[in-house]
């Protein structure tokens, strides 16, 4: 692979910060001791700016090409924060904080980018402008929201935004990405049920709550099996049902939660849209009432397809064109870059992990052998796209 020699020196140097941030995960906003670290050797890079507090607890530095006449400006992204996982590798380097490990390689997102953050604020082999963003809170907290709500693109003038995440399973040394949508919007549903609490001995006396929520369960199901075309795009997952207190007396309500995940606009209203009819008609025709709460989180990961032919220029750059899949398959997971993305063009490219642990499992660990490959393709897409 062609990876700048300065980058590979950095490898080992890199690989110390990601494992310095893997034993102090940090949770959604409350990144401080991570943020921190980032601003302070950003700062010692020399980028030209440094802003922290974007969206609460981002931050932002600016690095500025040898020349900045073609007024460009683009922006990199990585994640910061942690999962509420207790972690179970058992390496020297794991969780030293119980119940929080970074459980889907943000630590090493970070560190890849910081690593790359150096190499361009050294070599500024570029016309125009960087902007390096570290943002808080992917893990449903809707920190890229925050960050454009709170007017980051607007106050440094980013142009395009792009942004990466390894992908277990895929092999080392291979990229994955599509023009359109990537990843899926990610909602979750609340559905409360109500009906008549009673005796267990007498359930003609009640109205089943347990069992108007079973048949909602089962019911919603139908959505994707016989109401979404089978060719299209849409997962009803419910994963929590709460109701009840004892052995002997039906309750009088009880709450379900779950997630929707739908890969276009007119999809993911559809199913909405049956949810609430599914759920209101199943309640009633066992005499009971539900309602459901739908909330829309995260919108689709949309890559314009400009962008990314130039993200997948830049990838086949450092591995070549055969390990890079132009067109993968979408994933149903969620990820709020999507945010950056209808606020600006902009790409999302997957970096293969190899064959470990899959993210969001107390198992995984972020594979250190991918962060020179990681490093190089922020800095060619860099120098590619904004060529001296």
């Amino acid at each position: 692979m062609p990876i700048v020699n300065r980058i590979s020196a950095l490898h080992d140097e890199v690989t110390a910060w990601r494992r310095d941030l893997h034993e102090h995960p940090e949770l959604q906003f409350d990144v401080h001791r991570t943020a921190g670290i980032v601003a302070d050797k950003l700062r010692k890079f020399g980028c030209d700016e440094v802003v922290t507090g974007i969206g609460q607890t981002g931050v932002v530095g600016i690095i500025k090409g040898r020349n900045t006449a073609s007024g460009k400006v683009i922006g990199l992204r990585a994640d910061m924060d942690a999962l509420p996982l207790s972690e179970i590798t058992g390496l020297p380097h794991a969780s030293k904080v119980p119940g929080k490990m970074h459980a889907c390689g943000h630590d090493g997102h970070t560190a890849m980018l910081l690593g790359a953050a150096k190499y361009l604020a050294e070599t500024r082999n570029f016309d125009g402008t960087v902007a390096v963003i570290f943002q808080p809170a992917e893990e449903g907290g809707g920190g890229g929201r925050e960050m454009v709500n709170d007017g980051m693109m607007d106050r440094f003038g980013i142009q395009e935004v792009y942004g990466m995440h390894n992908a277990p399973g895929l092999p080392v040394g291979r990229f994955a990405l599509r023009a359109g949508p990537l990843m899926a919007a990610a909602d979750r549903i609340q559905i409360d049920v109500e009906g008549k609490g009673g005796h267990a001995a007498r359930p003609h006396q009640s109205i089943d709550t347990i069992l108007i929520a079973s048949q909602i369960v089962n019911a919603v199901q139908s959505i994707v099996s016989r109401n979404v075309d089978p060719l299209g795009n849409a997962v009803v997952s419910i994963c929590a049902f709460n109701a009840g207190f004892t052995d002997n007396v039906i309750p009088q309500t009880a709450t379900l939660l779950g997630t929707v995940r739908t890969l276009t606009p007119e999809m993911r209203d559809f199913v909405e849209k049956r949810l609430h009819a599914i759920v209101e008609g199943t309640a009633a025709v066992y005499g009971g009432k539900a309602k459901l709460t739908y909330y829309r989180d995260y919108p689709v990961t949309r890559n314009h397809a400009e962008n990314a032919v130039f993200a997948g220029d830049a990838a086949a750059s450092v591995v070549g064109e055969e390990g890079v899949n132009r067109d993968t398959v979408p994933v149903m997971g969620g990820e709020d870059f999507s945010f950056m993305l209808e606020a600006r063009p902009g790409a999302f490219i997957f970096i293969g992990q190899g064959d470990t642990a899959s993210v969001h499992h107390p198992a995984y660990d972020f594979n250190d052998e991918i962060i020179p490959i990681g490093m190089s393709y922020w800095a060619k897409l860099v120098e590619s796209r904004l060529a001296a």
